[in-house]
This record gives C-alpha cells, structure tokens and sequence, in this order.
C-alpha cells in the first residue's frame, strides 16, 4: 500500500512527456545526493567540534551523532499534506527537514554549548530556532531546534542546502523516541491515561536532567580541590 502511495504521489511530481520525465527523475537524484551531502557537512562539523574538545582535555559534550534523509514518500507526502506545489523547487524552498541530523549530549547546558559552536561558523546561516527546552510543547516534548543553512560543493557550483538540527539529552531522546512510537499508534487503548504519564514523565525528565548538572558540579568542584 505505501509502494502504491508513493507511485501516485510520484506521477503528480513527474511530467508526462517521456524526455522530461527522465530529465526530472536525473534531477530528482541529483537533488537528494544533495541533502545527503549536506547531511555529511554538519555531521562532519560536531565531529570536529567533539574530537577538539576531547583534546583540550574537556568533557566530551556530544554522546552520539545520527542523521537521516526523509524517504521520497515521506518528502512527497508532506509536500501533499501541507498543500505546497509538487515540485523540485518545492522541497527546496518549502521543506527545511528533508536532512536531518540528531545530537545526543549528556547535560542540558552542553546543548546549547554546542548550538552556540555551530551557529558561531562562518560558513553555517541559521535560519531558524525552536527552544523547546525553555519552551516544552503542551505535551511535554522537549529538545533544540535549529534549521541551517550550509554550503556544498560540487564539481560546478556551490550549493546552500537546508539542514535541521535537533539537540537533545540522552533522556530527552529516550522519551521523545517513546512519545513517537505512541503517536503512531491507531485505535490505542486508554490514550489519555498515556498521554498524561508521558506528560508527567517530561517533567519528571526535567527534573532529572538540572539535578544531573547540579550533581556534575559538586564532582567537579570536589576534583578541583
């Protein structure tokens, strides 16, 4: 059933005259290999950031780095859903998720030391930022947001491509990847009584997350004496 979902939003993106139809798959392509390029830039770039910090002899701020590129169902669907024209030029200039990479810190104060680290690069323009930490959704979602925008290059041009960032606490994920799952659950049983528990886990969450930094440092203090 997705497969045939996919076909029939990928009949409303490709013309119908052959020669331009090959012509837009080769772009379509071209497109993606794009996003997947950039996805490497950003990522490379808290590589970098990481592996200098752990030098220096700090703590290391990131505890694991993911990326993904959206499906080309899921690219399309959006398009659809949220009413933009279905075209290459759309998913460019109306989808900022279409790359995607995840940050994964320990402490909550290290999320926004390495926000800071990237949007202080020359190269990076940011073009958007959610603070769902200081600002949790009504469900009780919390995390960084940030949509970038990083050079590529290619073999004829430089490209900016659109990136977005999402950092976030080893806690923060655990229950964010749980809320998800809910989410997409039909026909769940006792869906309010698990909203609200997931509602009070966040908060719970929270306050795990600033009594852990509090914790940290009265460690480091006692190391320093």
């Amino acid at each position: 059933m997705k497969e045939e979902r996919k076909v029939e939003l990928l009949e409303e993106l490709l013309p119908q005259d052959p020669v331009e139809r090959v012509k837009t798959l080769d772009e379509l392509d071209i497109l993606l290999m794009r996003y997947e390029s950039a996805i490497r830039e950003i990522r490379t770039k808290f590589e970098i950031l990481n592996d200098e910090l752990s030098l220096l002899g700090h703590q290391n701020p990131i505890a694991s780095i993911s990326s993904r590129r959206k499906t080309l169902s899921g690219i399309l669907e959006k398009l659809k859903r949220q009413g933009f024209p279905m075209t290459l030029e759309s998913i460019e200039e109306n989808l900022t998720d279409v790359a995607g990479i995840r940050i994964i810190c320990s402490f909550v104060d290290d999320i926004y030391k390495v926000a800071k680290m990237l949007q202080q690069q020359d190269d990076i323009k940011v073009l958007l930022i959610k603070d769902y930490i200081a600002k949790p959704k009504p469900n009780g979602y919390r995390s960084y947001h940030m949509i970038v925008e990083v050079p590529v290059f290619f073999s004829n041009e430089k490209r900016p491509m659109k990136v977005e960032v999402q950092i976030r606490t080893i806690a923060m994920d655990f229950w964010a990847n749980l809320e998800h799952r809910m989410r997409y659950k039909k026909d769940i049983e006792a869906a309010d009584e698990i909203i609200d528990e997931l509602k009070e886990c966040a908060d719970n969450i929270a306050a795990t997350d600033e009594k852990m930094m509090i914790i940290r440092e009265k460690i480091r203090s006692v190391s320093s004496d």
